[in-house]
């Protein structure tokens, strides 16, 4: 029976298709972006979950221009309790400015 099981689930890793939360919800640019490495909508990865960004950041005025900002040039410092140090890597150049703005708009607006 295990063997019936497993067939399907590689045969389905095979083809690119994941039954993982971490991917359900987030946009296609996340995806493209590689965010989905390291954080998932509903739930801590290697980063924590940006349901939990954006309630951190909730009522921010200034929250974008710095979530932006730590996308670009990475850091750490601000997770440490869940990410146990480990560093988001800098995003720009690789990934556009408008792209970056793009989604840091969307986890912030899981603060609700």
């Amino acid at each position: 029976m295990k063997k019936l099981l497993v067939l399907p689930a590689a045969a389905m890793l095979a083809m690119g298709i994941s039954t993982a939360s971490n991917t359900t919800d987030m946009p296609p640019l996340a995806k493209k972006s590689g965010c989905t490495a390291c954080h998932a909508v509903d739930k801590k990865v290697v980063g924590p979950a940006w349901a939990d960004v954006g309630k951190r950041y909730k009522g921010d005025a200034g929250a974008k221009a710095k979530l932006v900002a730590k996308v670009k040039k990475g850091g750490k410092g601000n997770w440490t309790e869940v990410t146990k140090g480990v560093p988001m890597p800098p995003y720009s150049p690789r990934v556009t400015d408008a792209d970056i703005e793009e989604l840091v708009g969307f986890v912030l607006g899981l603060g609700g």
